[in-house]
């Protein structure tokens, strides 16, 4: 109704969806199946804008998700790499490869320690995200040998000002089980410099069914909750879980470099983390950056139910010389090679925007369909 204006437009189309009859088809839908939702539910359901994380990687300033998704590993991750020379590794070395790997496993142990829904939970963001913090953590990563599971947590409690130490330990038992990996993403720069960056998925593949009569499902998303009581993201009412989506925007020198993001799980911001390093450390354009062969640890709890977790793991597309998984192996990581271009090690979108020549320059992955437009 454009007598109400754009915001009553807006307010008019989301009661429709979750006042209307969207929310009673879906609510009708759900209950059949045994499940709990209600209109109520759908009611009084509301997203909050929240304040993005921020962190830096030398002249970089990097955006993220809050602690409710696993968007700040890709913040704790580059700390950790910003104090090691990786130019001198050489890119893709198996020193480089290792020190990205290693890096991995520590913010991972950390995202499984700490982050939950901020609101539900105290989560100390400002003692994770710290350089003080990522020395620490550094320091616990050995050059010559792997940990061989996920490495103990570290207590970002000490770098959160004012704090008392919080510290819990939260288990994590090998198990086998799928590795999620399906997500979608965007990202647009207008005419204007307006970057917009964004991981809108939900996936059939979890088993959700379709809504007879609207060609949607009901988020499945809780999937990625826990039922370890001492989990931060264990499941209780209103409870966001942890999401995997983690969409990312940097920034040089305070003015706008790329927004970045990918499909993939628990690779999302492990491929996106060896891309901003390909294009910072290595001098690649975007498209270089996306294609250059990748690595994925799987050494921690997958984010999906039943939470799969196998020690040691490190997937690298065969791409990568030879030597280089034998170097590997004898460091302690258990090696299994992806094909050439695998759709397991995500597939990363970005958009750089070149300031001395005025122009932005899009990337997009070829390992699923992906796409750069311009216009």
């Amino acid at each position: 109704n454009t007598a109400k204006g754009r915001e009553g437009a807006i307010r008019a189309a989301r009661d429709f969806f979750y006042k209307g009859e969207v929310a009673e088809r879906m609510v009708r839908f759900c209950q059949e199946q045994g499940g709990l939702l209600t209109m109520e539910d759908f009611a009084d359901f509301n997203v909050e804008i929240e304040k993005a994380q921020e962190g830096t990687y030398k002249d970089y300033t990097i955006h993220t998700c809050g602690p409710w998704c696993q968007g700040p590993t890709l913040i704790q991750v580059l700390n950790i790499m910003e104090g090691l020379d990786l130019t001198a590794m050489g890119h893709n070395s198996p020193d480089y490869i290792h020190a990205c790997t290693e890096a991995v496993k520590l913010a991972f142990s950390d995202r499984h320690t700490y982050y939950g829904d901020p609101d539900m939970v105290e989560v100390p963001m400002a003692g994770l995200l710290s350089k003080d913090f990522a020395a620490e953590r550094r320091n616990a990563l050995d050059m010559k040998k792997a940990w061989p599971e996920m490495p103990p947590p570290g207590d970002p409690w000490r770098y959160q000002d004012g704090k008392a130490s919080s510290k819990t330990v939260v288990g994590a038992t090998p198990r086998p089980g799928p590795l999620g990996e399906d997500t979608s993403y965007t990202c647009v720069v207008d005419r204007w410099g307006n970057a917009f960056s964004a991981t809108p998925s939900d996936s059939i593949g979890m088993a959700s069914p379709i809504v007879p009569g609207l060609g949607m499902i009901i988020s499945n998303r809780g999937v990625q909750s826990w039922l370890e009581p001492e989990h931060p993201s264990c499941i209780a009412p209103w409870k966001r879980p942890r999401l995997t989506p983690n969409p990312a925007i940097a920034l040089k020198n305070g003015s706008l470099f790329m927004p970045i993001g990918t499909p993939g799980g628990d690779i999302q911001p492990q491929a996106m983390a060896q891309v901003f390093l390909n294009m910072v450390e290595f001098g690649m354009n975007p498209q270089q950056a996306i294609e250059a062969p990748r690595a994925g640890s799987r050494s921690f709890p997958n984010s999906f139910w039943p939470h799969a977790y196998y020690p040691g793991l490190l997937n690298m597309e065969s791409r990568i010389e030879g030597k280089v998984g034998e170097e590997l192996s004898k460091r302690g990581h258990k090696i299994e090679m992806w094909n050439d271009w695998a759709p397991s090690a995500g597939s990363v979108c970005a958009i750089m925007v070149d300031t001395q020549r005025g122009i932005l320059i899009g990337g997009a992955d070829l390992r699923r369909d992906a796409y750069a437009m311009g216009r």
